[in-house]
């Protein structure tokens, strides 16, 4: 039987299917004791595109997270992304009872639903409210309005939502298992958590988590999420690049991209070369160190000129004062 005291995070990527295993301290603290990873297979960009390909690998990391927790696992944490993943700023105002000033968790409740009475896609499902800026009676800055006295009560919250049906395949990857689902997180909010302090958020900061099928992104502007999204572009993209600029199958150009790829132009010496050497069904090649640069380059700079447009239709970019963070498998580079 699984013990109460343990949680498990699984992201189905489009490289690599991830779990992970914690146990719950007394203090609250979380403590890794396992990790499981297995190959992704029948994702694209994020997304289940088969299901049957996709559960197994989603099993093969459970057991190998079980394996090496020396954990039961029952239930766990889903992280989904994918291009369909789509969020806005809303707020939500109510009145506090006449025949009563002070605000209790009802309330706060009540003006969360408020932010999220808004249209979005009919096919669309709400992922997150997450809370950014309370105010009593035009008061800002509130962290707790409960048992404060007021008549107005008003919140802003960034608002995550996404295309149900997908987020729900990705779900039945571990219900076929069969497992619990305990919550679906977008994957993004979920690395900030790890990766931002606290002062970092409330500095201003963008997360970039940069997976082999999307890149996801989200911004903190004084502790509170203003931003966030996801580009349905990742590390795939620059191995197909490689492989149709050089005319090499895709194994050798994901491998020449681990092993010997750049993304800095302008560091290799005249003539430095990176010998293939021939393989069953491949010839061998010699190519030249910064043609391979130079095509890991642009298609970085394009993704990164692709995430500047979006960011830049809020003004929030500009109040990022301890800058960018980028995680993922991508970031390796």
């Amino acid at each position: 039987m699984a013990r109460p005291d343990i949680l498990v995070g699984v992201e189905v990527g489009t490289s690599k299917v991830c779990a992970v295993v914690g146990e719950i301290g007394r203090e609250g603290t979380l403590r890794i004791l396992g990790v499981g990873l297995a190959p992704s297979r029948g994702v694209r960009k994020g997304e289940i595109v088969d299901l049957a390909i996709a559960t197994e690998c989603v099993h093969d990391a459970l057991a190998d997270a079980e394996t090496n927790s020396d954990a039961e696992i029952g239930s766990v944490f889903v992280a989904t992304t994918g291009s369909h993943i789509r969020s806005f700023n809303s707020r939500g105002a109510i009145l506090i009872a006449s025949d009563r000033y002070e605000i209790d968790d009802d309330d706060v409740q009540e003006v969360a639903v408020k932010a999220r009475e808004v249209n979005i896609p009919t096919e669309n499902h709400f992922l997150h409210s997450i809370i950014q800026h309370y105010y009593v009676d035009g008061q800002q800055g509130v962290l707790n309005p409960i048992g404060m006295v007021g008549r107005k009560l008003e919140a802003d919250f960034h608002i995550i939502h996404g295309v149900r049906t997908r987020i729900q395949n990705t779900i039945r990857c571990v219900k076929e298992l069969p497992l619990e689902v305990e919550d679906v997180v977008f994957t993004a909010l979920a690395s900030a958590q790890i990766v931002l302090t606290q002062n970092q958020k409330n500095l201003g900061a963008l997360v970039i988590d940069m997976g082999g099928g999307t890149t996801d992104y989200i911004l903190y502007v004084d502790g509170a999420v203003k931003q966030s999204g996801v580009l349905g572009v990742g590390g795939d993209h620059i191995t197909n690049d490689i492989s149709m600029g050089l005319r090499i199958p895709m194994t050798r150009a994901e491998k020449l991209k681990i092993e010997e790829g750049c993304v800095t132009l302008g560091n290799c010496l005249p003539g430095d070369t990176i010998l293939l050497k021939d393989d069953s069904g491949f010839a061998g090649k010699e190519i030249e160190r910064e043609t391979l640069n130079t095509i890991i380059n642009l298609r970085l700079r394009e993704t990164f000129e692709l995430l500047k447009r979006r960011v830049e239709q809020e003004p929030y970019i500009n109040y990022i004062g301890v800058g960018i963070f980028i995680t993922g498998g991508c970031s390796h580079l």
